[in-house]
């Protein structure tokens, strides 16, 4: 988790949002909404309530012109009237706005889509008015500069990668961050992950920029501000810069959520499985200067709602090369991506598999195959994955592998904090592509002759130390002279215990 610190010790963990973070859950669990990805969901609802309430009063008090959004019929939606409430009042209140509120003609189309459809869950009618007094209690002002919103967000998000509910768990963020700095996405490019979950990659591509941009002094001081950002950088940023999809409904309302914490509430986040959705006009419309997704490794898509031109000579059902495909295609020329597929996509001899490393070595410059831990994703998956880091618009000259064997947790299904860490190394390797024991490089020739493989394993290096041996003569001679002072100290033993009797 990134988390904002200072200098000083102030921090989210010292702030004591987490506390009442994981207070609420609880509260939550033992209120009969036992499912974290439906606790979450509920407390994102509610949180929103109270965050555009605020926002809408804070504008209200800055321009007298401005249009209220809780006003009219609306204005019994405010979060001020929930905290006055108990029992059915409350519940029929609550359930009201939630169900409602999509229909607010001022809230923005980001905003409805994470209402859509949404329901009130927490039937308990005291657990509910616990909930609505935790979450008013919450401190989310800024303090010193820094705001722990976004902070407070992720670790709510941690209970979901905890519980591994219905399959939905995060890549973690420190995987996320090793690939958004070998990306490194800048100011003013598009950025798209296809599979965004819960929001992580684009989050880490818009801090990334933000601490690119802000002075060294204040980075040391804890701030992450992007001061140096221009003012149209900064409308690119909020405006134009983050697209995301998922096909499922409850993460999409959870990156939305978590985007908006971000500062990111105008990010287009749909909700549509890209392999299978057109996005209007001829295949494959829109293309991004930076793609970076963790994208489903399982699963097949039917034959007849596959896109016939992202599928078209490659006659597969795999979603993991259809993302792929989906990856390079969509790329910008000169656009950068960075991508985790796993280790079978590498080497899988089906055509499919080989037809499309032929296409991302000569389409693109494949630059970095980085080797992941197989146990990064454990408790909930042990699949073999790689991180793929590519450029499109010319041809691949030689790969840079390097093989990952530890992240800084442990590989079992604790994944506990250890020392051993690799992703330094990799970092200060990267900008020359240095050879290590850890790392080499592999021409576009032996790749070819390999049929485009790029298994790491079938290109490491194998190094041979030479050892030297002693004489057979001299071993042998060692050998005796050993014996025979064995047999000398056994007669002497012998003859003392012979003088003793």
């Amino acid at each position: 988790m990134n988390i904002t610190t200072k200098a000083n010790g102030t921090n989210f963990f010292s702030s004591g949002l987490r506390q009442k973070v994981d207070h609420l859950m609880d509260i939550l669990y033992s209120g009969g909404v036992n499912n974290p990805m439906d606790s979450i969901e509920q407390i994102s609802y509610l949180l929103f309530l109270r965050l555009l309430t605020e926002k809408d009063e804070l504008l209200a008090t800055l321009d007298k012109k401005y249009t209220r959004i809780f006003s009219g019929k609306w204005a019994r939606f405010a979060w001020g009237n929930f905290v006055t409430l108990t029992g059915d009042n409350l519940f029929n209140a609550v359930r009201d706005a939630i169900e409602s509120f999509h229909e607010l003609p001022s809230l923005t189309e980001t905003g409805k889509l994470l209402f859509s459809r949404a329901t009130l869950k927490i039937y308990d009618r005291p657990t509910l008015r616990a909930v609505i007094q935790g979450i008013h209690t919450l401190d989310l002002a800024a303090h010193d500069g820094h705001d722990f919103k976004g902070d407070m967000y992720e670790h709510l998000l941690s209970k979901l990668a905890a519980s591994g509910t219905n399959g939905q768990f995060r890549t973690p963020r420190h995987i996320i961050d090793l690939i958004t700095a070998l990306v490194n996405p800048q100011p003013g490019q598009r950025i798209c992950d296809p599979a965004c979950g819960t929001a992580g990659f684009l989050i880490s591509a818009f801090t990334h920029i933000l601490r690119e941009n802000t002075k060294p002094a204040d980075l040391k001081r804890g701030l992450l501000d992007g001061a140096s950002l221009k003012p149209a950088q900064w409308k690119f940023l909020e405006e134009q810069a983050f697209t995301g999809f998922d096909n499922d409904a409850n993460m999409v309302k959870i990156a939305i959520l978590n985007l908006y914490l971000h500062q990111l509430e105008k990010a287009h986040i749909s909700m549509m499985n890209p392999l299978t959705t057109g996005f209007g006009g001829a295949y494959p419309g829109q293309r991004y200067d930076i793609i970076l997704a963790n994208p489903p490794f399982a699963g097949r898509v039917q034959d007849e709602s596959i896109l016939s031109d992202l599928n078209y000579k490659l006659n597969t059902r795999a979603t993991e090369l259809l993302f792929l495909k989906w990856f390079i295609d969509h790329l910008a020329p000169g656009g950068r991506a960075g991508v985790i597929v796993p280790n079978g996509v590498l080497f899988g001899s089906n055509n499919a598999a080989t037809s499309l490393r032929e296409l991302l070595l000569t389409e693109c410059e494949l630059q970095a195959v980085i080797s992941l831990p197989s146990g990064v994703f454990r408790p909930y998956a042990g699949v073999a994955t790689a991180a793929l880091i590519f450029q499109k618009g010319k041809s691949t000259q030689s790969v840079w592998f390097y093989d990952l064997t530890a992240d800084g947790f442990s590989l079992d299904d604790k994944r506990t904090p250890i020392e051993a860490n690799d992703i330094p190394d990799v970092l200060t390797k990267w900008p020359s592509r240095e050879e290590g024991p850890n790392s080499y490089r592999v021409s576009i020739e032996k790749i070819r002759a390999h049929d485009w493989s790029l298994a790491a394993g079938r290109f490491k290096p194998v190094t041979t130390e030479t050892v030297n041996h002693d004489a057979p003569e001299e071993i042998l001679g060692d050998v005796l002279t050993l014996e025979n002072e064995i047999i000398r100290c056994g007669n002497a033993l012998l003859a003392k215990i012979d003088s003793k009797k």
